[in-house]
């Protein structure tokens, strides 16, 4: 067995149910969960009309590049979402649709990783743990970056020494984070653009839940933004990964696109022709007609605004808890061992939460997700300001 497989963690998931697992909870309350970020709104109609007119399609080998039409919507609303200019993103060349961001961030890792060198993998600490996982199987050494409450919830990226930008192979950016929300400013991404050339690696931004914000007449910056900004055509060095499973409701299609440096890309596309993960074809034209409408989008990010009005109404006077920039999580400080708060809150109140030490690795004796909890926000209304009640009394007990 590939030895490295001993360097993995448990997934927070897998330690959240070893946590509870002998807790029982109040038998006169429903369970409610907002522990794992599963999108709970409905899925576009129009999105399964499409997969269903398309079934015929099973018949066809997919190729891993994908379609023309699916490649040309992902290049024609990354340029009216992030003021692309047109022209700049060659669907050929800088776009590759993958079966959602989570295959796509781990896969890239395999492919862009040298082995032969002392290489890091940096990313934010909390943070997504595909990062960790997929640098420790690539050969990599992890490297995390604390996001603190002092820092706007963003690595403080000033104080990361030379040395390790220089052993830096991928700079992973989350924005909006996860579990944070915190957005990474403009300035911020054309400074990180900056390191990349003068230390030469790659920053793969996930971008997955860019389309989850509150401002409608401010829609949060990108990587590609700032490449825009900076008149950076070739995209050297930036790689974006994006999904339909949050902007959309559609976490089931596995479906999502890579974006970027043509030569990174090209390399990328080489290794997944063997890494055998092309998406199929019916997928790829339901992907097309998500892609091409804001309608739904809309509609989606006003049902997220409504619960964290409600939500934060609630909690709020009890609970050191703030609005995030973007995302669909509260990442909240809590008023004592988050593991107990968990336990605690499921044994009285029924409600799973996500102890926020279970996202992050402590380094230095400090782990900043310790003392803060996550919550999605992804069930209905009714559920979430009921779960929220709860909480409140659980606070309150």
């Amino acid at each position: 067995m590939n030895n490295a497989l001993t360097q993995l963690q448990p997934y927070p998931f897998e330690k959240l149910r070893a946590l509870l697992g002998s807790v029982k909870p109040a038998a006169d309350k429903r369970a409610i969960a907002l522990s794992i970020g599963e999108p709970k709104h409905r899925s576009p109609s129009f999105v399964a009309e499409a997969l269903s007119a398309n079934l015929e399609q099973m018949a066809v080998y997919p190729t891993t590049l994908g379609i023309p039409a699916l490649r040309e919507a992902i290049a024609s609303w990354c340029e009216r979402r992030f003021q692309v200019p047109a022209g700049w993103l060659d669907p050929a060349r800088h776009v590759l649709p993958v079966n959602g961001t989570r295959e796509a961030l781990f896969s890239f890792t395999q492919a862009v990783v040298n082995r032969s060198a002392d290489g890091l993998v940096v990313s934010p600490n909390p943070f997504y743990q595909i990062y960790e996982g997929a640098a420790l199987l690539a050969g990599a050494q992890p490297h995390y970056l604390p996001c603190l409450d002092e820092n706007g919830f963003n690595p403080d990226f000033d104080a990361v020494s030379a040395d390790v930008w220089k052993r830096c192979q991928i700079l992973f950016l989350c924005s909006p984070g996860n579990p944070t929300g915190a957005l990474i400013p403009l300035e911020t991404l054309k400074k990180l653009i900056a390191l990349a050339d003068q230390y030469d690696f790659v920053i793969a931004a996930d971008e997955c839940y860019s389309e989850l914000y509150f401002d409608e007449q401010t829609p949060p910056p990108g990587l590609l933004s700032a490449c825009a900004a900076l008149g950076r055509s070739d995209f050297k060095r930036c790689v974006v990964f994006h999904s339909l499973s949050k902007r959309s409701n559609l976490p089931g299609l596995r479906s999502g696109f890579v974006a970027g440096d043509a030569d990174i890309l090209k390399d990328f596309l080489l290794y997944r022709t063997y890494h055998g993960c092309a998406m199929p074809v019916q997928t790829q034209l339901a992907s097309i007609a998500a892609w091409n409408d804001e309608v739904h989008v809309r509609a989606n990010r006003a049902l997220y605004r409504e619960k964290f009005d409600a939500v934060l109404e609630i909690l709020a006077p009890v609970l050191d808890v703030q609005k995030p920039d973007g995302g669909f999580y509260l990442w909240a400080k809590v008023p004592m061992d988050d593991a107990e708060f968990c336990r605690g809150l499921f044994e009285q109140q029924h409600v799973t939460v996500v102890p926020g030490s279970y996202l992050s690795r402590e380094v230095d004796g400090v782990n900043p997700g310790a003392g803060r909890v996550r919550m999605a926000l992804v069930a209905p209304l009714a559920e979430c300001v009921e779960a929220a009640e709860r909480i409140r009394d659980f606070l309150k007990g």
